[in-house]
C-alpha cells in the first residue's frame, strides 16, 4: 500500500535521516523545511505509491497551500 505502516516504517525512517542529511549539506536545514507525503484518493494519488516531497527556501504558512 501506500501508507506508512509497520512493514515499511524502517525504511520510511532511512528515508527521513537522508532527507536530513541532504538538507544539511544543501544548506536549508538551518531555516527549515517540510516533509510531505500525499497518501490515498483525497491526498490526491490516482496510483498508490509512497513517496516524500521536501519543500524548502521560502516561508510556508499553514495552513498549507
Amino acid at each position: 500500500g501506500s501508507a506508512v505502516n509497520e512493514e515499511n516504517a524502517p525504511v520510511v525512517g532511512h528515508i527521513f535521516a537522508v532527507i536530513a542529511k541532504l538538507a544539511s549539506e544543501l544548506g536549508f536545514a538551518e531555516k527549515g523545511y517540510r516533509v510531505v507525503s500525499n497518501i490515498g484518493e483525497q491526498g490526491q494519488q490516482t496510483v498508490p505509491h509512497l513517496h516524500f516531497h521536501v519543500l524548502a527556501g521560502r516561508d510556508m504558512t499553514w495552513p498549507p497551500g
